[in-house]
C-alpha cells in the first residue's frame, strides 16, 4: 500500500500520518481517534502536570493498543528578569485599564516544563512507543534513558544543519518543520527566524542530508500535500492545523471562529505570546505591540502577563489577546471527527499517488 515503509515499520503504524502534538488543543480523545485510524496519535505533555500526563495516557492505553507519541519541550529555562517583566507589564497596562484588570495584581506564572529527570522517569514508567522533542534535544544521558525505555526518539528541525545535529545525537527520525507550520518554531541552533525555510525547499534537502527517515511538517492539510511530501523524500507527514477543525480539538471559541474565516496570509510569526517565534493568526495585540517585538520576556515567561487579559476577553467572544496558533494552510481545513479526517487523508493520498504513478 505504501512504497516507503520506513516510518510505518519504525513506529508500528499503518499509515504515514502523524498527529502534531499541539499543546492545549490535543488531549487523549484526539490521540485515540488518530491512533485507531492507523496514524500516530500524540500526547503533548509540555503543559500537563505529571498527574495529568499519567491520567491522559491511562485513557489512551484503555482505548487502544496502537503506538503513541509523547511530546516534550527541551528549552533552557530563562532567569527571571524583573526589569524586563516590569517593562512588559507597562506595555500591556493600557489593555489592563481598558478591560478593568488591576495592573498591580499578581500575574499567573506562564511556564512550560523542559524535559528533565522527573519527566524522564514518567517516560520510563509509561513507556510510550515514540517520544518527540521540540527546541532540540535534552542532555545526552536523558536521551539515552528514553531510548533504553524502548521509545523511538524524534525531534523537529527547521534547517538542514539542525537535522544533521539531531541525527548525530541519536534521533531515529527527523521532523522537517517548514516555515508554513503553525505554533512554535522548533528552531534551536539559531535565533534568526527570518531565515527559516519553507517545507518544499526544506524536506528534500533534509532527506538528502540525513540517513534516518524524514517527516514533513508545515502547510500540509490534505492528500495533495501528503503526496507531495512523500514525493519530495519524506517518509511521512505530520499534520497540525487540519486537526484543529475537528470537534476533539480543545479550542476557545474565538480561536475556532478565527480559523473558519482566516485567509492564507492572515498568519504571522510572533514572539508576543510566549517569547519564542510561533505562527498564529494575527490579532489586536500582535498588530499593536509588534509581531516580533523584543519587549516580551524570554520563553516561556511572556504569557503570564497576558493571562488576565485573556480571562476577560475570551468569555466576551474576543480573541484580541489569545494565541490562535495556525499554519498557513488553514483554508484547507474540514470540520469532521479526527478519525474520519485521518481516513480521508489516507484515501486522498493514495488516490493522488495512483494518479502520479
Amino acid at each position: 500500500m505504501w512504497r516507503d515503509r520506513r516510518i510505518l515499520d519504525l513506529f508500528g503504524i499503518d499509515h504515514p500520518i502523524l498527529l502534531a502534538p499541539m499543546a492545549g488543543p490535543v488531549l487523549s480523545d484526539m490521540a485515540i481517534a488518530v491512533a485507531r485510524a492507523g496514524g500516530l496519535g500524540a500526547l503533548p505533555s509540555a503543559l500537563l502536570s505529571h498527574e495529568q500526563t499519567r491520567a491522559e495516557m491511562a485513557k489512551i492505553r484503555a482505548a487502544t493498543e496502537a503506538p503513541i507519541n509523547m511530546n516534550f519541550f527541551c528549552h533552557v529555562p530563562p532567569a527571571y528578569d524583573e526589569g524586563r517583566e516590569a517593562a512588559w507589564r507597562e506595555t500591556l497596562k493600557p489593555y489592563y485599564s481598558e478591560l478593568g484588570v488591576d495592573p498591580a495584581e499578581p500575574i499567573p506564572v506562564s511556564n512550560r516544563t523542559p524535559f528533565d529527570e522527573a519527566l524522564c522517569q514518567t517516560v520510563e514508567e509509561l513507556r510510550p512507543e515514540v517520544v518527540s522533542f521540540h527546541f532540540g534535544l535534552p542532555p545526552a544521558p536523558l536521551v539515552a534513558r528514553v531510548k533504553a525505555s524502548g521509545a523511538k526518539v524524534i525531534a523537529s528541525a527547521t534547517t538542514v544543519r539542525e537535522a544533521i545535529w539531531l541525527e548525530e545525537r541519536g534521533c531515529d527520525a527527523v521532523i522537517a518543520q517548514g516555515f508554513e507550520a503553525g505554533g512554535h518554531r522548533g528552531i534551536f541552533l539559531s535565533e534568526h527566524a527570518d531565515q527559516q525555510v519553507g517545507t518544499m525547499a526544506l524536506v528534500p534537502q533534509v532527506a538528502d542530508a540525513v540517513n534516518v527517515p524524514v517527516i514533513a511538517a508545515g502547510g500540509i492539510a490534505d492528500g495533495r500535500g501528503i503526496a507531495a511530501a512523500l514525493a519530495l523524500g519524506a517518509s511521512a507527514a505530520q499534520i497540525g492545523t487540519a486537526y484543529l477543525f475537528c470537534p476533539e480539538a480543545k479550542l476557545v471559541a474565538p480561536h475556532r471562529a478565527a480559523l473558519k474565516v482566516a485567509w492564507d496570509d492572515d498568519t504571522v510569526l510572533t514572539r508576543v505570546f510566549t517569547g519564542r517565534p510561533a505562527r498564529g493568526i494575527a490579532n489586536r495585540v500582535i498588530r499593536e505591540v509588534g509581531a516580533m517585538s523584543d519587549l516580551p520576556p524570554q520563553f516561556p515567561l511572556a504569557g503570564g502577563a497576558l493571562m488576565p487579559l485573556r480571562g476577560k476577553a475570551e468569555p466576551a467572544g474576543s480573541g484580541d489577546f489569545t494565541p490562535m496558533w495556525s499554519g498557513q494552510a488553514m483554508r484547507l481545513g474540514r470540520e469532521m471527527p479526527a478519525a474520519e479526517l485521518t481516513r480521508t487523508l489516507v484515501a486522498e493520498t493514495q488516490e493522488r499517488l495512483r494518479q502520479i504513478a
